[in-house]
């Protein structure tokens, strides 16, 4: 914001990355002109683009050859940058530049400071400096391959994407630009003009490449009215399904209720600047006395990455990582890597500490200063009273630490499939995922939990985890979602029956019980921050005793256990029918629960075969797991397979039949042994 000299007007000056159009309609052209939107260099640099060539190992092959030359011919007192989308590039274009007469500065977040630093040293006599960044770089001569890697939002699989884009023409002026700030330069695009013609003329703003969950949380506690309407005024207004999906996403945690207003827990959240899932987890904490490491996860996860990994001494550094992680959990190793960097700054050692264990001393001091920056604002909450010892009454119970974590999470829930030899890991969104190789779990062989929680998930080739806490069936069920009573004696779902638990009903019973106190506990609490935690003392002990006493093999699980037939008479053996015109086996969304049966389970999608038969109608087979099963003939295709899928799943749960036949299906479907669960 500047000042006319004129008048007393505000000029608003547009950032590079937002749309200039946009801000003209918004002022009606009449306080921003074009000229105050526009900038120069004060070298301005040349710009140099390639003619198009068809063989694409041709173009590589004269590009490198290309690039060599200009390096070499250029003057021994500059320096030349190489602008790479992701670190794939990175690997492989450092060994090609890693020669005597260069040096060779790789510029990337996760890099340490003090080789940071080196970009700004001269390089001595007649070797030449080559710099490897991403968007960063102020040199005499720029390499501008074109692409970045930028995040993105897939709405429909709600995951946020990294994938390697062309980028704008703002962005190439942008990065021509960087060739002029200090000295004459050039920069040479690997691509031809007709590529740049094609490249969109700015970036896209973030509401359209975020998730909007904390957007909406901030339009309901601001009573902007509904949250649809209200975005769907914005300059450029986000995806319909985007904002669906934000919306859901805060009913499902309980900050939003059905109607869209915001509940007891909303009004928390809404006060805290930080996501809706940390806060929820930082409440919960404040709530059950275990405020002090969950203060530390959510630090660390509102900033970078505090392990660092250096391309030259990867292992080194997940073997550092992998000594604060003894119970397959990245969040746990960040508490543990704090406390270490605490003792270390008491004895002033910390750059030493940050040394051995590939921490970077700029990332622990955001996250301490974090921690009390976030004490401060629950205190403002009136959920504690500033007391050390009753905040903390339950921090070192890491069974209580881990759940609280599973309460902030959720809903990123992850299945954990144990195979023979290893395990597979699958969401409701997406099937099968995969976990970042920084992750303390990628390096495991077997992970002894049902389920995994995870804070963020992207989706690069494949859909990727970046950190992980394994939880308990009985962690899940107190501190997941609401959950509600199946179609037998003994059988609970969560998530709109995505998630499903198999025990004897008198355990089932025992768990919707403590269930329904604890949430009845922390919304009294919510509603009158004064009320007593130690009067409850019972209801704690018996939760923390279940937490604790959870042999985590994953034998309530639908989808990982061999279904054995209750032996108390009481139970009833017989499953219910449900129509297929209700939300059970059948319905509009036969295809996807079976799909969904299938996946949990550990099998690949099912097959369609769908025939014409005389008298015009279809008829479809469904094959899986080696057995086929046919459907009625319908009027249409799409109807027929659909009626196949619900043919198939009456045959899994055992439609009308004796209860043994159904439990023999699904134990051929699971191909699980007794002794696997024992």
């Amino acid at each position: 914001i500047t000042y006319s000299r004129r008048d007393s007007r505000r000029i608003l000056k547009a950032l590079t990355t937002m749309r200039r159009f946009g801000i003209i309609t918004l002022t009606n052209s009449a306080v921003v002109t074009p000229s105050l939107l526009s900038s120069s260099a004060a070298f301005p640099g040349t710009l140099t683009l390639p003619s198009p060539l068809r063989n694409h190992h041709l173009t590589n092959s004269i590009r490198f050859l290309v690039s060599k030359s200009l390096v070499s011919c250029f003057s021994s007192s500059s320096s030349s940058a190489a602008y790479l989308p992701s670190l794939d590039e990175f690997s492989s274009t450092t060994g090609s530049v890693a020669r005597d007469d260069k040096q060779k500065v790789v510029l990337k977040g996760m890099s340490y400071a003090s080789l940071q630093r080196l970009i700004f040293e001269e390089p001595a006599s007649g070797v030449r400096k080559i710099v490897l960044a991403t968007n960063v770089a102020d040199v005499a001569f720029v390499i501008d391959c074109g692409k970045a890697k930028e995040t993105s939002y897939d709405a429909l699989n709600n995951a946020p994407c990294l994938l390697p884009s062309w980028i704008s023409k703002v962005s190439a002026r942008q990065r021509r630009g960087r060739a002029g700030r200090v000295q004459p330069g050039q920069c040479y695009h690997l691509y031809p003009k007709c590529v740049y013609d094609a490249f969109a003329e700015y970036q896209l703003p973030e509401i359209l490449r975020t998730p909007l969950q904390s957007l909406c949380l901030q339009i309901k506690s601001l009573n902007l009215g509904s949250i649809s309407e209200f975005l769907s005024r914005a300059l450029q207004s986000p995806e319909l399904l985007a904002v669906q999906k934000a919306t859901e996403y805060l009913k499902i945690i309980g900050a939003l209720d059905e109607n869209e207003c915001l509940t007891t827990l909303g009004r928390y959240l809404s006060k805290l600047p930080m996501e809706p899932k940390l806060g929820k987890m930082l409440v919960l904490g404040a709530i059950l006395g275990c405020l002090d490491p969950i203060l530390t996860v959510a630090a660390c996860l509102s900033v970078r990455d505090p392990f660092l990994t250096p391309l030259d001494k990867k292992d080194h550094a997940e073997a550092a990582k992998s000594q604060f992680s003894r119970d397959h959990s990245d969040h746990l190793a960040l508490v543990r890597a704090y406390e270490g960097w605490k003792k270390a700054e008491e004895e002033s050692a910390v750059y030493d500490y940050c040394w051995k264990n590939f921490l970077s001393v700029q990332s622990m001091r955001a996250i301490d200063s974090l921690r009390k920056e976030f004490f401060s604002l629950i205190k403002d909450t009136g959920l504690i009273d500033g007391n050390t010892a009753t905040c903390n009454s339950g921090g070192n119970d890491e069974n209580l630490t881990r759940a609280v974590i599973c309460y902030g999470l959720y809903p990123g829930i992850c299945s954990v499939v144990h195979n023979e030899r290893s395990f597979s890991l699958k969401t409701m969104e997406d099937g099968q995922v995969l976990l970042n190789s920084n992750s303390v779990n990628a390096r495991e062989t077997k992970i002894p939990y049902p389920w995994l929680v995870f804070n963020e998930k992207i989706k690069v080739n494949s859909v990727f985890l970046r950190d992980s806490t394994a939880v308990s069936d009985s962690a899940l069920i107190l501190f997941g979602g609401s959950i509600s009573k199946g179609d037998t004696d003994g059988h609970l779902k969560m998530l709109g029956g995505y998630l499903e638990f198999f025990m004897k009903p008198a355990v089932a019973e025992i768990y919707q019980t403590l269930k329904k106190e604890l949430d009845e506990l922390i919304q009294s609490k919510l509603l009158d921050p004064k009320v007593d935690m130690q009067a409850h003392g019972e209801l704690l002990l018996a939760i923390r005793s279940l937490l604790s006493a959870d042999g985590c093999d994953g034998r309530f699980v639908f989808g990982r256990q061999v279904l054995r037939p209750l032996e108390t008479s009481a139970v009833s053996t017989q499953p219910t029918s449900v129509s297929r015109t209700e939300s059970g086996p059948g319905g509009d969304n036969s295809k996807s629960q079976l799909q969904t049966i299938l996946t949990r389970a550990g099998h690949a999608a099912p097959m369609y075969k769908t025939k014409q038969l005389k008298n015009n109608k279809f008829q479809a087979t469904v094959e899986f797991n080696e057995t086929q099963i046919m459907g009625q003939p319908c009027s249409n295709k799409k109807s027929a397979e659909k009626d196949a899928a619900a043919e198939a799943i009456q045959w899994l749960m055992g439609g009308a039949k004796e209860s043994h036949d159904h439990v023999n299906h699904m134990s051929k479907l699971l191909k699980k042994s007794k002794k696997d669960h024992l």
